[in-house]
């Protein structure tokens, strides 16, 4: 029996989704959670072989309940779950340590069949994909090729910036009016796009790209 959590902060959402999973015998719903905390709490508490995890939830996202999840207990496996296809979130997904990430409107049999080959082990996550970020982890990627900068939003630039001057999480939010959990996002994406590990890297990153420049207006 594979024992599954489902995490989405719509009702009729899960309702459905549990609908559609207790229609395999082989698969039983042991919880449900509407938010990334409730979803790591009941995790830990129900250790199930599988969490259906939305990517967009109120609060922390889904990839970071992710990784929290995996972080506690390496045996459970996460599905993640999205309305549309977003390269950085699969990118997020692949770093938080999840087994899968499938869009909304997946068949009803192909999502089944996803959550059988999750738990057994396998990974619905194209290897190309895997392997690129896998790269950026080992530090094989150059983040220092033409292009990458180019890659980032204005309100990224605007971002990157402010970290390189060493500006915490809290203080860009107040500088640029947005929520902390809103910046702690952005600078995710933009080490990401990047290739880079650490907000610590971003300043040497800068400088080399700017030498003689303590930063760079993007507005």
């Amino acid at each position: 029996m594979i024992r599954v959590l489902l995490c989405d902060d719509h009702e009729l959402v899960r309702r459905g989704l549990k609908g559609l999973l207790e229609s395999d015998l082989t698969i039983e719903v042991v919880g449900e959670a509407a938010t990334a905390d409730e979803a790591v709490e009941a995790a830990a508490e129900l250790k199930p072989d599988v969490v259906v995890m939305d990517v967009r939830m109120p609060g922390r996202s889904g990839i970071e309940g992710c990784r929290d999840i995996r972080a506690q207990r390496e045996a459970t496996k996460v599905l993640i779950l999205t309305s549309f296809a977003d390269d950085e979130a699969l990118f997020s997904a692949i770093m938080a340590g999840a087994s899968g990430y499938v869009l909304k409107q997946i068949r009803g049999n192909d999502l089944l069949d996803g959550i059988h080959k999750v738990a057994a082990g396998q990974s619905l996550l194209d290897p190309s994909v895997t392997a690129r970020v896998m790269a950026r982890i080992r530090g094989t990627h150059d983040p220092g090729e033409p292009g990458d900068l180019a890659e980032l939003t204005a309100q990224e630039h605007k971002i990157i910036d402010l970290v390189a001057e060493g500006l915490t999480n809290r203080e860009i939010g107040e500088r640029l009016h947005l929520a902390e959990k809103t910046v702690k996002n952005y600078v995710s994406n933009i080490l990401l796009k990047l290739g880079l590990l650490r907000r610590t890297q971003v300043a040497a990153f800068m400088a080399k790209r700017h030498p003689g420049s303590d930063s760079q207006s993007w507005d």
